[in-house]
């Protein structure tokens, strides 16, 4: 167990009023206790209680040899309503957010007495301020990733797919031992760059095509995502403004960016900067997002998020501009926040660069 994180989250549970907390997000499991296990379709949780009680409930399957919690196991043949309410004394019990319903309901019917809420955020906002272990495996992720984003550039020559650079990216992050990727690698090229979610296809490098790389692996558990644009051989001059605007909101956000600013300004530094050159909506999607543990975890940077921002906290700033089936422009970094300014974990170069020449 990690004792530190589970006292954290028992004190946020005390703080909203709940005895018991059933944690079943595999991830935040893991985050709490170091056991992995991937249940599938099999119930698997933590209950905590307020005072610092760990309690696992694991089926007879799932490999848990060496752990200390004390576990509850139960079998294929045994009911849910049988394993978990026994155990169940708060009136007021939280409930993970990802807890499926095939397993809440048959415990809500038989907990009667127990009012359920949702819960999880108890966890969330634990997992949302990193300690010094997570900031240092998050550096360590987002430098490969940096190290494979300049090989991927190096990569790039004339009749290239999209897809053969998603190929060989994936061969870099083996060579580094990472796990495996934060998420499907985006590697668009040309009018493809105009979709912000495009995946990589056939489509075949050419000169004047910019080239929108989005890409993360996983180190140690912990992810990175990091975003650049560059232009192959030449680059339209309308494009190399936009470019330029858009690298400028990324640095004026991070230069914002301290403890106790409130996050939704962050995102408005960026999303003015952007509107006040014309663009306002091709900005279309929040300015960032969480990351640990998972790529996107819970938080953003947005518009509608009005907390202040907490040191240790690690979230994305990535503005960018999409001109539908013309070009696209995102510039992504991951920043820890500090109290006086904030740690930016990726260090290739934001200055416009024209590959091939």
């Amino acid at each position: 167990m990690y004792k530190e994180r589970v006292k954290r989250v028992c004190a946020k549970m005390k703080e909203r009023g709940l005895s018991q907390l059933l944690v079943t997000d595999p991830v935040s499991i893991f985050y709490l206790t170091g056991i992995k296990v991937h249940p599938g379709e099999r119930f698997w949780a933590l209950l905590l209680g307020a005072e610092e009680e760990e309690l696992l409930f694991a089926n007879r399957l799932f490999a848990l040899s060496g752990q200390t919690v004390e576990t509850v196991l139960y079998s294929d043949s045994e009911d849910i309503r049988s394993v978990v309410p026994p155990h169940i004394k708060s009136d007021m019990v939280g409930a993970d957010k990802n807890m499926a319903a095939r397993f809440l309901l048959p415990i809500m019917e038989s907990c009667r007495e127990s009012s359920f809420v949702l819960g999880s955020d108890c966890v969330d906002e634990v997992r949302a301020v990193k300690d010094e272990m997570e900031k240092e495996r998050l550096r360590i992720s987002s430098r490969i990733n940096d190290e494979c984003m300049e090989k991927l550039a190096a990569f790039m020559h004339e009749g290239v797919t999209e897809r053969e650079c998603g190929e060989y990216l994936k061969g870099l992050y083996a060579a580094q031992g990472c796990e495996g990727l934060s998420f499907d690698p985006g590697i668009a090229f040309g009018k493809n760059a105009g979709d912000p979610h495009h995946k990589p296809d056939d489509t075949v490098l050419k000169e004047g095509d910019c080239i929108v790389i989005d890409i993360g692996c996983i180190k140690d558990d912990y992810c990175s995502d990091m975003t650049r644009t560059f232009f192959w051989k030449k680059a339209d001059p309308e494009y190399v403004r936009i470019y330029n605007i858009v690298r400028e909101a990324n640095e004026k956000a991070e230069a914002l960016v301290k403890e106790g600013v409130p996050i939704c300004d962050i995102d408005a530094a960026a999303r003015e900067h952007i509107a006040s050159f014309g663009y306002g909506e091709y900005f279309t999607h929040r300015l960032g997002h969480f990351i640990g543990l998972e790529d996107h975890e819970k938080g953003d940077v947005s518009s509608v998020n009005t907390d202040p921002a907490v040191r240790d906290m690690v979230f994305s700033i990535e503005p960018g501009v999409y001109l539908q089936g013309r070009f696209g422009v995102r510039i992504e970094d991951l920043v820890i926040v500090t109290e006086e300014g904030c740690e930016i974990l990726n260090h290739v170069d934001k200055e416009l660069c024209i590959l091939g020449v």
